[in-house]
């Protein structure tokens, strides 16, 4: 089946004959497998960079301070705990049966250490892809026109899954598994289609008009005072 890369599917494929397909689908059902509601944000904000940004904000204070390898390793230790936690999003996302270590690698027990084993993918592109997946499972990419007055700038540190499951439930009229199965994406393109956005601005629009509104009072102004 081909996925459906408008709504967060993706699917990944060895570079030679025979190859393996990978499947990735960033269900609501898959989001709920990464952990609890506050575990699932959490895990958002750590492999977006939140905690490295912090670090790096944290290690420039101590610039000399602090040896050098000292502000590394712990560094390394956030760079290993950001990779794990894609690693984990990409198993959670992911529909086949076949063992993911082949195109992502595995943490091993070596000696008195644990080393990350690589796989196919770079680490660089396990993160940004394990991020791809969350954004469409958890917040949505999908390209509507959202009306000014619904939009929202709140922050919860919780991602209830179920909400949105017993929401596509009740809208769509539809099971509870095919509910589970939806992207986020999927579930605002959906419901977009439902209810059509009715007249009004959007927050682009209203500031456009807003800013050429205070143009022409201020070339007004401008006049008078001449």
């Amino acid at each position: 089946m081909k996925p459906l890369i408008e709504i967060g599917e993706m699917r990944l494929s060895e570079a030679r004959e025979g190859g393996k397909d990978y499947v990735f689908k960033p269900s609501f059902a898959a989001m709920s497998s990464i952990g609890s509601p506050a575990e699932i944000v959490a895990i958002f904000s750590l492999i977006h960079g939140s905690e490295v940004n912090e670090l790096l904000g944290k290690a420039s204070l101590l610039n000399g301070k602090l040896p050098a390898n000292i502000i590394n390793t712990v560094l390394q230790r956030a760079a290993d705990e950001i990779l794990t936690s894609a690693m984990q999003v990409m198993h959670c996302c992911y529909t086949g049966s076949a063992d993911l270590q082949p195109l992502i690698g595995e943490w091993k027990g070596w000696s008195r250490y644990v080393v990350y084993r690589p796989g196919l993918l770079p680490r660089g592109d396990i993160i940004v892809l394990a991020q791809q997946l969350m954004q469409h499972g958890i917040i949505g990419k999908a390209k509507i026109r959202r009306l000014q007055r619904h939009e929202a700038n709140e922050y919860s540190n919780e991602f209830r899954a179920i909400d949105y499951i017993v929401a596509a439930c009740n809208h769509f009229g539809i099971s509870r598994e095919e509910a589970a199965g939806m992207t986020m994406t999927e579930f605002t393109l959906r419901l977009a289609a439902k209810y059509p956005n009715e007249k009004g601005m959007t927050r682009e629009e209203y500031d456009s008009v807003a800013d050429a509104y205070l143009a022409r009072q201020a070339a007004r102004r401008a006049r008078a005072a001449r």
